[in-house]
This record gives C-alpha cells, structure tokens and sequence, in this order.
C-alpha cells in the first residue's frame, strides 16, 4: 500500500473540475466527493453496500451508475493510499453535511490522524482552516442524519450552522418552505431559479428544489 501521497477531497465535480482549470492544487491527487447527503435516507453503516443501495434510490440511478459517479473516483479514500488528508467544503448545508459524512466514515473506520479542514467561500477561496480529528462524528452523523436531533454541542461553526439548516429545511414552517408557499404565483421553472438565487446558505442545486416543490402542499405551478 503507498502511504506517501497527500489526498485532497473536494466537495463535488464542479470544485473539482474548479481546481483542476485553475491549477489551484496542481501536483496535488484530489478526488471529488459527488454526492448530496441532505437529500433523502442514509443508514448507519456509511458506505457500506446497504449505504450505497439506499443512496442509489435516493438519486433514483442504476447501481452502475452510482458505483461510476460516486464510489470509483472514492477509491484513494477507501483503499487508505495516504498519509494526510485534505477535505475542501463550502460553508453550506448541503457541503456541511457531505462533510459530516466523511467524518463519521474516518471515525467508524478508526482514523486517528488529524484531518485540515479547509473552509472555503462560494468561488472556491479559502476562508477558514482546521485541524480536526474525527472522533465522535460517527455519533453525531447517526444522531442528525438518521435520528434527526439537533447535538447538545458541535466544535466546529460552519458545520454547527449546517446542521441547524439541514434539521430545518423541511419544515413546513421553515424560510425556506414558507417561500415557497409565498410564491405560487411563479411556474416551477421561475420558482427553482429564485430559490438558487435568494437560499444560497443551503446549497441545494434545482433538482432538490423540484423535488421539495413537488412535497410543498397546496403548490400548485402556474400554466405556462
């Protein structure tokens, strides 16, 4: 096993494909971590193969396609070819709960090295770091992801703020869905593009804001 190389996770293909346009890690080995884990069921066992079905029926893919977007380019993670690990995320919810994934994945396997954290801005910019070690996080995953409670306490602001959002959003009570029901006079179209516009502290891309649309009671699109 090479346990010489450094390994850079990113939150996603657009990061990725970011930095690699940029050069911004150049000579570094990063991998994108592609998937939206405050969207839909999870289990306790993180990527585990009842993880993986349960998350290919959230995405509504076929395993092969899963296994293509999400796991393959995961492998460096899983195989354990690194000595030091990097995870690069936004201060969003949907990049904070990724984030508390990959935490509860490094503490149930029983990783016990620190992890730089690396904070940034919605352009990609670095705007906080940390060094973090992951025990614990396996606790808070499976209290927040699959008991839905909010922690007594959470180290780490940006995550803290992500969790809250995360446990939210949903509400029939919460901003997010309130505008919803605020604006059916928008067709679905005009709708999804001033949710990204107006909620970009949760990070949600237009098919989750299709999909909570269509949960929304009483919504009911405007005629074309």
């Amino acid at each position: 096993m090479n346990q010489t190389i450094p390994l850079h996770i990113l939150n996603g293909q657009v990061m990725y494909d970011y930095f690699e346009k940029t050069r911004y890690l150049e000579g570094e080995r990063m991998i994108p971590f592609n998937e939206a884990m405050c969207y839909g069921e999870t289990c306790k066992d993180v990527f585990s193969d009842e993880f993986s079905k349960i998350r290919t029926d959230v995405h509504q893919v076929t395993r092969e396609q899963y296994a293509e977007i999400t796991e393959k380019p995961l492998q460096p993670l899983l195989n354990g070819n690194f000595t030091k690990l990097h995870l690069w995320f936004d201060t969003d919810m949907f990049c904070q709960i990724n984030l508390l994934t990959l935490l509860a994945w490094l503490d149930q396997t029983d990783y016990t090295e620190a992890v730089e954290l690396h904070i940034v801005e919605e352009r990609f910019q670095p705007v906080e770091h940390y060094r973090v070690k992951a025990d614990g996080y396996h606790e808070l995953y499976q209290q927040v992801l699959i008991g839905k409670n909010m922690p007594d306490f959470i180290d780490l602001a940006p995550l803290q703020k992500g969790i809250k959002l995360y446990l939210d959003y949903r509400d029939p009570d919460s901003d997010l869905m309130r505008y919803i029901q605020d604006h059916k006079h928008l067709s679905e179209d005009e709708l999804v593009s001033s949710l990204l516009e107006n909620f970009k502290d949760y990070g949600l891309g237009d098919t989750q804001y299709y999909e909570l649309i269509k949960t929304c009671k009483g919504y009911r699109p405007k005629e074309e």
